[in-house]
């Protein structure tokens, strides 16, 4: 047990939400981030989908990495996603069907999603199946973490709600003369919020400092 959990593995699982996040220091999956974001449920949606197809299919790259030819690994990679993704979408839309209208192509296109092609080929095609699932786990989980805040302060800012509840309502913010602020719902405020988490989560990690 303690293997499993040794401070080597644990790395993985805690360097993508801050020091390698896939968003902010990466830079992949900008695209979801900008397009799901305008509401706190899908983007809650999202991320637990994009883990589901991370960390099962870095299970299953990692288990079969000794047997898959070179030249044909990107196309068993895109099989397994693709496989993944297929079955994500049909229990999106057996038991969530509002969200999965919501979510509309961008389920499908978790397949295109760079962060799970990345991991793929970075990590679960040289690693045991455990650390391949703790890396996918680690790196959707920091994908997961930028979505949720960025729909927190839209959803908030935009429609005064959070996951629907009107917050700014209950709490009577509109009789002091706010008004939803409409940008935050454009995808244009969607760069700017993860700008600025970029911006604030440089100035706290040296580590991120680019050196001149």
């Amino acid at each position: 047990m303690n293997e499993l959990f040794s401070p080597k593995n644990m790395k993985l699982l805690t360097n993508p939400i801050n020091d390698d996040n896939p968003i902010t220091v990466q830079v992949l999956g900008i695209c979801s981030a900008l397009a799901i974001t305008v509401k706190l449920e899908p983007a809650v949606v999202m991320t637990i989908s994009v883990m589901a197809v991370l960390a099962i299919g870095n299970v299953v790259i990692a288990a079969l990495r000794n047997t898959i030819p070179n030249r044909i690994r990107i196309i068993v990679q895109l099989v397994v996603i693709a496989t993944l993704v297929i079955l994500v979408d049909q229990i999106l839309k057996a038991f969530l069907y509002d969200v999965s209208k919501q979510l509309s192509v961008f389920v499908g296109l978790i397949i295109t999603n760079c962060i799970i092609m990345g991991r793929f080929e970075a990590f679960a095609m040289g690693n045991k199946p455990w650390p391949a699932f703790l890396d996918g786990v680690g790196n959707s989980a920091g994908y997961g973490i930028i979505l949720i805040i960025v729909a927190f302060f839209r959803e908030l800012l935009g429609s005064g709600t959070i996951w629907y509840y009107p917050v700014m309502e209950k709490i009577g913010i509109y009789k002091t003369g706010y008004v939803d602020n409409g940008l935050m719902i454009l995808p244009p405020m969607a760069l700017i919020v993860v700008g600025i988490i970029i911006w604030v989560q440089r100035g706290r990690n040296t580590k991120l400092i680019e050196s001149n």
